[in-house]
């Protein structure tokens, strides 16, 4: 499943390992998950991770984000017509539009109002975690017929 992922999602999944947003991110180690992503996305992921904070060791954060660019889905997208309340949001919609993101999962869903997103579905990890098991049971029941 082609998904983007905020930043404060990937930052808090490392954080907690065994909370929601920790299931999100083993999800996409394992390969279940495919992250959309464009230089600017990457960036921040980089940027963030690296905040002296976080205390993330350098080297794993290297290797996360060598894994997200192997496995993930590098976009081209376009500007939006119309601009989000926190601009920085912009490229994570963007990619999700511009790669036919099944949906952008974030921890601030009130950054993406409904009336903006086109069509993308917007998803906190809680929420996206019920829709991801729906959708895999559902592909389980359509092979048993």
């Amino acid at each position: 499943m082609n998904i983007v992922l905020d930043t404060n999602v990937l930052v808090a999944g490392l954080l907690s390992p065994f909370g929601t947003c920790g299931e999100i991110v083993r999800m996409v180690s394992s390969g279940e998950l495919i992250l959309s992503f464009d230089a600017r996305i990457l960036s921040e992921y980089d940027e963030v991770l690296s905040r002296p904070k976080f205390k993330f060791a350098k080297e794993k954060v290297d290797a996360l984000l060598d894994y997200v660019v192997y496995r993930g889905q590098t976009i081209a997208p376009s500007p939006l017509n119309h601009s989000l309340p926190d601009s920085k949001d912009e490229p994570f919609l963007e990619v999700a539009l511009a790669g036919k993101a099944v949906c952008l999962v974030t921890g601030n869903q009130d950054h993406f109002p409904i009336e903006l997103c086109q069509g993308i579905k917007v998803f906190s990890p809680k929420k996206f975690l019920t829709f991801y098991k729906k959708q895999k049971n559902r592909k389980k029941l359509v092979k048993r017929r």
